[in-house]
């Protein structure tokens, strides 16, 4: 059975090795790929969430350019040099990448100007032109104006606004209505090489039908009407660069849409995206360096980590359990087995006896008074043996399941250990019992109960103790208002190792005087005892010196 015991153990053992090291293998595989997929998810990051970049720093210039840059129109053409100063004043204070503002204050003629654009009969020039910004002289403010003598070149950008004025009015179906967007478009115009925006304000569509009879005749008399043309002038380096990552991009700049940096290190990586409109020659560069990005890594890596460490202490865990059990399975199989071979033991023998002296009285023709008293005396014997066990195994059952309950009777402690003394040295002659009482005579109990734990502990000590050492001292005393008993004995002693476990139910120390049989009942049923009797068991022992049980129980007078 120790060989199945140890063969099963080890079968466990390996069973749970293999287990630890499976999910083990499986945790550091985990922990690799959900590295390389941190460090590939960050990757892709670097190159995807530079549209965000893109998107949050480009923002104000959208602004600009679809709500802030349409309102000139609101003014029908009607802005004069003060109120233009004060529209683009909120401007460059709203968006700083607008460095400098030309306005030109425009007439649309019947009569074909001097300074501007004239088609057919159709004329559109400035009367005056300004000029504002932060880098504007005072003295530079008003460029031109119609009054000058002097020759002044009003210069490329109202020319192309106009040329697409008379173009667009040239072809216009008056009998249709233009949409929005296209009148935005053809009253507007992005430069992206010297990064400029064009914007004529909007005519009403009156204006522009009276606009394509001015082209095609004169009208009497000539009309004259207001348009504003205004150039903005716009620096990409002013752009306020909104980093929405700045754990994964170490460094973003504007650069030419050209450039391309001498330094390619291995120890950087970098990525690009082209700015819309009217700074399309212009690009968001982002770049970091390689341990810049492992922090993102690791911060994004360390989650997954956590997950996957609680998931491994988990099996580590159902492993550790799953062993325990499986050993906990073995030795009660183990205790069960040995409860029945033993059970079976103490049972056959006393059968046994009786058996046989049961056939010598039967097969004997005559017996002699000697005789009868010898198979009387053995019948006797084994007759209480076989009732003593049934007797145990009945008691342990309905004190365990609390079927039986605690009798009160007054006990003399004197005469009680007295009559345990007197019964074990008849049983056993060479069995030394020695005794002390102090501090009380008497105290409430149920006799039966105490008398079977006083015989079990007493049969233990004569049991586990040698030849010449077969000796137990009992003391009964009152400390406290408790009362406090203890057997010591001069045995074989039981190791340390073996103490939390010899309580436990058909639990038996492995040694030569276990050989012959034993259920491993006794100490089980005393603790049982003690416990119904609303008391408490303790055992100190060394090996080789001896034991010695201490018991405490109410004292009830």
């Amino acid at each position: 059975m120790a060989l199945d015991k140890k063969s099963s153990y080890r079968k466990n053992f390996s069973l749970g090795v293999t287990f630890i090291v499976l999910i083990s293998i499986l945790f550091i595989l985990s922990l690799f790929l959900a590295f390389n997929y941190s460090k590939k998810s960050i990757e892709n990051d670097f190159v995807s969430e530079k549209v965000n970049v893109l998107e949050q720093s480009i923002k104000p210039y959208n602004d600009f350019f679809q709500n802030k840059m349409p309102e000139i129109s609101y003014y029908n053409g009607y802005l004069d040099s003060s109120t233009a100063a004060k529209f683009v004043d909120t401007v460059i204070l709203k968006y700083p990448f607008i460095s400098k503002v030309t306005f030109y204050d425009t007439e649309v003629k019947n009569v074909p100007v001097k300074d501007g654009i004239n088609a057919n009969h159709l004329g559109i020039g400035p009367k005056a032109i300004f000029q504002f910004g932060k880098g504007v002289k005072p003295d530079s403010v008003k460029l031109y104006s119609e009054d000058d003598t002097r020759s002044f070149n009003v210069g490329s950008d109202f020319n192309a606004i106009a040329i697409k004025l008379a173009t667009f009015v040239e072809d216009l179906d008056t009998a249709s209505v233009p949409t929005q967007e296209e009148l935005f478009t053809n009253f507007s115009i992005v430069n992206s090489n010297e990064n400029k925006i064009t914007y004529l304000n909007i005519p009403r569509r009156e204006d522009l039908r009276v606009y394509k009879e001015m082209i095609r005749r004169k009208l009497n008399p000539a009309p004259v009407y207001q348009q504003d043309v205004l150039v903005f002038n716009l620096d990409a380096h002013k752009i306020k660069i909104i980093n929405t990552r700045p754990l994964l991009y170490q460094t973003i700049r504007i650069e030419p849409l050209t450039y391309d940096p001498i330094d390619t290190s291995d120890e950087n990586i970098n990525t690009e995206i082209a700015l819309p409109g009217a700074f399309s020659d212009f690009k968001l560069y982002l770049i970091s360096s390689k341990s810049y990005i492992k922090k993102e890594i690791f911060i994004y890596f360390m989650p997954i980590a956590l997950v996957l460490l609680l998931v491994y202490g988990v099996l580590l865990l159902v492993a550790f359990l799953i062993y325990r059990n499986l050993n906990i399975n073995s030795k009660m199989f183990k205790l069960q087995y040995d409860f029945v071979n033993n059970l079976t033991h103490e049972f056959k023998t006393p059968v046994s006896v009786i058996k046989i002296a049961g056939n010598n009285i039967k097969s004997a023709a005559t017996l002699s008074q000697k005789e009868q008293q010898l198979y009387g005396k053995i019948l006797d014997e084994e007759a209480d043996k076989l009732n003593g066990l049934m007797n145990k195994l009945l008691a342990f059952t309905q004190i365990e399941n609390k079927a039986i309950k605690l009798n009160q009777e007054e006990v003399n402690i004197v005469d009680f250990i007295e009559s345990t003394i007197e019964s074990h040295t008849l049983k056993h002659p060479d069995f030394k019992i020695t005794y002390e009482v102090l501090g009380f005579k008497t105290f409430i109990t149920d006799p039966v109960l105490l008398g079977s734990l006083f015989d079990n502990l007493a049969e233990n000590a004569y049991k586990y103790s040698k030849p010449e050492q077969k000796k137990l001292h009992i003391s009964a005393k009152l400390i406290k208002g408790v009362l406090v008993f203890r057997f010591v004995d001069k045995g074989i002693g039981i190791a340390s190792s073996e103490l939390n476990n010899i309580f436990k139910k058909f639990f038996r120390i492995q040694n030569e005087y276990n050989q012959m049989g034993s259920v491993g009942l006794g100490l089980a049923f005393c603790k049982e005892l003690v416990n119904f009797m609303e008391g408490e068991i303790s055992v100190k022992s060394k090996v080789g010196s001896g034991t010695e049980f201490k018991i405490v129980l109410p004292y009830n007078n």
